[in-house]
């Protein structure tokens, strides 16, 4: 399958090794993967301050760069939940094209999962990791089960949890309340930097209760906000992202 790779503004400019780990575990799976350096913000942030305009602008550049795409993957739950959800609430005349574009564009995991149909990747990781379950990939885009919602019979797991699963080496943990938002919410911690900073000291001191090694997840922006309270907490696990660990002991 041709591919084209969005990698949102903070994972190129402070997590370029995510991106990098995307493109090894798509072109291992056997994708054509393009990139086309002229992609920019999705308009996330812009969409989150009531920006609608300079939203709608970013938008509108985003569905013409990609639109030639058979599936957008990106490697952040939260900026694939802005272009498949989001997008429709700004105003803008979306066509036939733009509408499949949308729903053609999916966090990484989830296109392993349920496009590839793709859990065992010959991945090996051999640590102990503790996952963090990202709001907008946990709600929006139904990558595990939220803790609110309540099932007639215990569902299967999670798409991320399934791909961690089959890592050979990785043992899997869960923080209490594991479903919990670190804090980050973008604009909110800038907005609200004293909750925003509870939180994750929150979350960092369950992530440190189950002695992980590393904590993973699908949004590089919550990963780094926790990583900075840990810091400065001094204690918690390390960071890394999800294709970062999918990318680990593959061949080649």
């Amino acid at each position: 399958m041709d591919v084209a790779l969005f990698i949102p503004c903070y994972v190129d400019q402070l997590a370029p090794s995510v991106g990098l780990a995307a493109l090894r575990v798509l072109e291992h799976v056997g994708c054509r993967v393009h990139y086309d350096p002229r992609q920019t913000c999705c308009g996330q942030p812009f969409i989150n301050t009531g920006a609608t305009r300079e939203a709608a602008r970013l938008a509108r550049a985003h569905l013409a760069l990609f639109e030639k795409a058979d599936a957008v993957v990106c490697p952040s739950a939260s900026c694939v939940s802005t272009v498949r959800h989001r997008y429709a609430e700004l105003g803008l005349e979306l066509g036939p094209d733009a509408q499949r574009l949308c729903a053609r564009t999916f966090e990484l995991g989830e296109f392993l999962v349920r496009e590839l149909d793709r859990s065992e990747l010959g991945s090996r990781f051999p640590h102990r990791v503790a996952l963090l379950q990202s709001c907008h990939g946990l709600r929006e885009l139904e990558l595990g089960h939220p803790s609110e919602r309540v099932y007639a019979t215990r569902p299967e797991p999670g798409v991320t949890e399934r791909l961690l699963r089959a890592v050979e080496g990785l043992e899997l943990v869960w923080p209490e309340r594991p479903d919990e938002c670190c804090g980050f919410g973008g604009a909110f911690s800038v907005k609200f930097p004293e909750v925003s900073t509870r939180m994750g000291r929150d979350r960092v001191r369950a992530l440190a209760a189950t002695e992980a090694e590393y904590v993973t997840g699908s949004d590089v922006s919550c990963l780094l906000h926790l990583d900075g309270v840990a810091r400065r907490e001094g204690l918690g696990p390390r960071p890394i992202h999800l294709a970062e660990i999918l990318a680990s002991g593959l061949d080649g």
